[in-house]
């Protein structure tokens, strides 16, 4: 029996049986040879190696056709039905979310994507949930009981980035006193999670290329490969297409990671999702402060479901930890950051307020609901025409002491019908100060 010459090329028409029949050539060829010359044995494994990616390849398909083929005709669900219908199939999550559509679409991606090894490139906002997105990918499938590697590849040393991720040899440079097995290794049948891939330097995108290609590692200072089975997830907070195009990041490693994309939307798209979070972090942070869960006046929680969060749930978990710390049973917004905190009413808002209250409730002709109205946008006037006298009728700079979006504060000042340029400071001009 000869060896096979043809090479063993991968594609859509594999199946069991042609496999089987290339693997019996190869056992008869090693069953009947008295003696095998180095470039047999080369050829031999070559074929080997790439029978082995073959069956990996036909049983990803297969799995992953499993995992993504429906019961017949899909219904449309809505965005409640699907999170509870996630929920019935024991979809693991370690933590809580809410109905919107675009957190959705990811879980449901993820839950998919779970049983299979198809690497998977989750990309969002930094504080968005990447690391949790990761650890449920990893729980809903086959690995769950393996290894689960984390890996910051923005946090190591270039000049150290072989050796943490390969391990190395004894000697192999200047204080390597063992031997030392590298995240890859140590993932071994597990998941290796690299978060920050966008901040992998250029040359560790190539070794990284390298070991999605072949399945092996080598460590430094040593001469023989070492195989590995890793699922490998990514993730980035930053648009590796458009570091592609810069030259910055692979294009190739690109789309080895990207098999499975998953884009996690930022908290402000998830308002639903916040009310929940208050409940479940006010929980775990009474547990790790070892008393009851705090309360919240109505002024904060309004507050809080209203804030933009740029960065986005991590920030949320924080100011939450930090008021259940200082808060002790109630939390007010007195116990939010002094850089977030809403600004207090002033005396002369306040003054204002009071008098156009009065004046409407005196008249008789006027609800509750239009004195309040109307106090609010005196109040409201009263404090935007006091602070362009401060900044001279300067927008931007309103703007900024704001902590305002410009475009938001030109609005304001139209509905009040104010112009900034009767607060601008007149100037005398210089022909006028050379008469005087």
């Amino acid at each position: 029996m000869k060896i096979l010459d043809q090479d063993v090329q991968g594609g859509s028409a594999l199946s069991y049986a042609g496999l089987l029949e290339k693997i019996e050539i190869l056992r008869s060829r090693l069953r009947w040879a008295s003696r095998l010359e180095r470039p047999e044995i080369e050829k031999l494994l070559r074929q080997a190696n790439a029978l082995r990616d073959e069956v990996m390849q036909l049983s990803h398909k297969e799995r992953f056709v499993q995992a993504a083929s429906g019961e017949g005709v899909r219904v449309v669900q809505s965005p409640g039905e699907r999170r509870r219908a996630l929920l019935a199939r024991s979809f693991v999550f370690e933590g809580t979310f809410g109905d919107n559509p675009r957190l959705l679409d990811a879980l449901e991606v993820a839950e998919k994507a779970a049983p299979t090894d198809l690497p998977v490139l989750i990309d969002g906002e930094s504080g968005t949930g990447k690391e949790l997105m990761a650890k449920v990918i990893h729980a809903n499938g086959s690995r769950a009981d393996k290894p689960y590697i984390s890996v910051n590849c923005g946090a190591i040393p270039e000049n150290l980035l072989e050796s943490e991720l390969f391990g190395h040899r004894k000697g192999a440079f200047t204080g390597a006193v063992n031997d030392r097995k590298g995240k890859f290794e140590s993932a071994h049948r597990g998941t290796i999670f690299l978060d920050e891939i966008g901040e992998l330097p250029l040359a560790g995108q190539v070794k990284l290329l390298r070991v999605l290609q072949s399945h092996e590692i080598q460590r430094v200072g040593a001469d023989e490969a070492i195989s590995v089975d890793t699922r490998i997830v990514a993730a980035t907070n930053r648009n590796l297409r458009k570091q592609c195009e810069e030259g910055s990041f692979r294009e190739d490693l690109f789309y080895r990671l990207s098999v499975i994309h998953v884009s996690l939307p930022p908290l402000r798209e998830r308002k639903d999702e916040i009310p929940l979070l208050f409940a479940y972090f006010c929980d775990e942070a009474a547990e790790a402060l070892k008393r009851r869960p705090v309360k919240m006046t109505p002024r904060l929680r309004d507050f809080l479901v209203n804030y933009p969060y740029p960065g986005n749930i991590r920030e949320l978990r924080n100011l939450i930890y930090r008021i259940s710390c200082l808060g002790g049973d109630t939390a007010g917004v007195e116990h939010l950051p002094v850089d977030i905190r809403p600004q207090q009413q002033s005396a002369t808002d306040a003054l204002a307020a009071g008098t156009a209250a009065s004046s409407l409730a005196g008249s008789g002709a006027a609800s509750l609901s239009d004195a309040k109205r109307a106090a609010s946008d005196e109040a409201e006037r009263a404090f935007l025409e006091r602070g362009l006298r401060e900044v001279g009728g300067t927008v931007t700079e309103l703007a900024r002491r704001c902590d305002m979006n410009r475009s938001h504060l030109q609005m304001l000042l139209k509905k009040h019908g104010i112009h900034s340029k009767d607060f601008r400071h007149h100037e005398v001009p210089p022909q006028e100060e050379k008469r005087v």
